[in-house]
């Protein structure tokens, strides 16, 4: 079998999903494409109520932890990384979020060329297929399908009642300026199944000659020769496997890139050495910045039999789960978290930066399939709930190498809520879940508030509490940043070329220098689609 190619690609997941498809799309150009995960046969991935208990399960999984972090009161918590093609868009919440323009504009104005919010949005263009159809903001004949969230729920409408009557504009379109307000969320669902980064870009792609998708090919190290990048070691059902190819791109995301670097002698010459691998390129920026969204979540008692706890019964989950893998219907063929807010924390602001999403239940985790996330639960009585995140977070931390072996996970320490600015932020966004909980469209339903609960209330109250319940929203980034000539700290430039070795590219969340506004998977293919701009511009 052929192992050498024109461009190898590891990692299928967001962005690397559209950039092995969009490379291809040129039938002289011979693309591999490695995934340490499967192929992701099993159904229940298509599900998209299932997304609650992948999140939590070793199926499909990298199943990452945190070490024991201070800003969580000593706590470790869980990192979910998807492992099979598609990688998180095969087990994400499916939100279709962009960020804002003046995301890509902050980009754009720190001297990086070719990433303003008008690229962004001419890349967004091309990759969606939009319900609404064609528009200046969005596209209507793309891979991906972008539909309105068609989960019907008396619970959500008093959701987006409440937070009209609390004095925040309603939106039927958080991904149109001013990204702000109430409304309903756009998903990758259509038919009622999960359209993940495999399904839109890689299914239709098989075929084509010039690609080749290997799954069960966990990448070891960067084979360089001369200060080039010339190839990629991989364990290809236990066996080792070089993959050669003038262009390597890493798209292994924020986690999985920069532990391949350091594997490969890419990053901070004293860790390196520290684990006796030989220094290829010292750029200490490598594994750093590390940042994510941080939320918290307040929960109601609900006063009426009418929300997701009905599916913690077996009989019920069954026939909820069969109707979605038959006919793509009922209440497992959507994902409920289907409103939300975008808000300020504090008026004065001149965007939005807190982010939450409503459930008309407490949590999507009590529905268990025990092959995959153990026994069913009777979960916690009917209630509801909204989290809260801050879009914008200032603190940051580090993913280091706990060793040489590249087949052990690395240490994460995202130093969640170290900066004062977060923890207020947060604080502030509880209080404004509170204050729309208390709106009246709520009134028939609102029981006790069980979390935080009626007796914390002052601000260090609140701080403690949410030192002890915050969790991550999963949107790891920054740990190969992007910068200019001029930052010292940058991974690559602004045509995602690694500083110092020649034919490696890296294209995934780990390039942003700061966090997009809302859910990343979006952000993460307009980066995959960028770098296949740039490596057919520049071949």
């Amino acid at each position: 079998m052929n192992d050498a190619a024109d461009v190898v690609v590891v990692g299928a997941g967001a962005a690397g999903a559209v950039l092995a498809a969009r490379l291809s799309e040129d039938p002289a150009r011979r693309v591999i494409l490695l995934e340490a995960g499967g192929r992701g046969a099993n159904p229940l991935l298509r599900v998209p109520l299932m997304t609650g208990i992948l999140l939590r399960s070793r199926y499909a999984n990298w199943s990452f932890r945190t070490e024991a972090e201070a800003g969580l009161a000593g706590r470790s918590t869980a990192i979910p990384r998807g492992k099979v093609l598609g990688g998180s868009t095969a087990i994400n919440g499916m939100v279709w979020a962009r960020g804002r323009p003046s995301d890509y504009d902050g980009w754009a104005q720190s001297g990086l060329r070719g990433w303003a919010a008008e690229h962004a949005t001419a890349a967004f263009r091309r990759i969606e297929r939009f319900s609404g159809g064609a528009s200046d903001i969005h596209g209507g004949d793309g891979p991906l399908p972008i539909t309105d969230a068609d989960v019907r729920h008396e619970l959500i409408d008093a959701f987006l009642a409440a937070g009209a009557q609390a004095g925040y504009k309603p939106t039927d379109d958080f991904n149109a300026p001013p990204c702000e307000g109430v409304g309903r969320y756009h998903f990758t669902i259509a038919g009622g199944r999960r359209w993940s980064a495999a399904t839109a870009f890689l299914r239709p792609a098989a075929q084509r000659a010039n690609l080749r998708i290997v799954t069960r090919a966990h990448a070891t190290r960067i084979v360089l020769e001369q200060g080039r990048a010339t190839g990629i070691a991989a364990l290809v059902n236990g066996r080792e496997t070089i993959f050669r190819a003038p262009e390597i791109v890493l798209s292994g995301g924020a986690i999985n890139s920069p532990q391949l670097l350091m594997l490969s002698g890419i990053g901070p010459a004293d860790q390196l050495r520290a684990f006796g691998i030989a220094v290829a390129a010292d750029l200490p920026g490598v594994g750093q910045n590390l940042h994510d969204h941080v939320l918290v979540r307040v929960e109601h008692a609900c006063t009426r039999p009418i929300t997701l706890q009905s599916l913690t019964r077996l009989d019920r989950a069954a026939v909820a789960l069969v109707r979605a893998l038959v006919s793509g219907t009922g209440p497992a063929a959507s994902f409920p978290l289907a409103a939300g807010l975008m808000v300020r924390s504090d008026p004065a602001m001149e965007e939005a930066d807190l982010q939450s999403h409503f459930l008309p239940g407490l949590t999507t985790a009590t529905l268990r399939v025990p092959f995959l996330a153990g026994p069913l639960r009777a979960g916690d009585g009917h209630g509801f709930m909204a989290n809260i995140s801050q879009m914008r977070p200032e603190s940051r931390g580090e993913i280091r190498l706990a060793s040489a072996d590249p087949l052990a996970a690395p240490r994460i320490r995202p130093n969640y809520l170290a900066d004062a600015r977060d923890r207020t932020a947060l604080r502030r966004g509880v209080a404004i879940l509170r204050e729309v909980f208390a709106q009246k469209a709520f009134d028939p339903y609102r029981g006790a508030e069980l979390s935080p609960g009626v007796d914390i209330r002052s601000d260090a109250e609140v701080d403690a509490w949410i030192a002890r319940t915050a969790d991550t929203v999963h949107h790891a980034v920054g740990t190969c940043r992007m910068g200019s000539e001029t930052d010292l700290g940058a991974v690559v430039d602004d045509r995602l070329r690694v500083r110092g070795i020649a034919g490696l590219r890296v294209a995934d969340a780990s390039v942003m220098p700061r966090i997009t506004s809302g859910n990343t998977a979006a952000p993460s293919m307009f980066i995959g689609q960028r770098c296949a701009d740039f490596i057919a511009n520049d071949a």
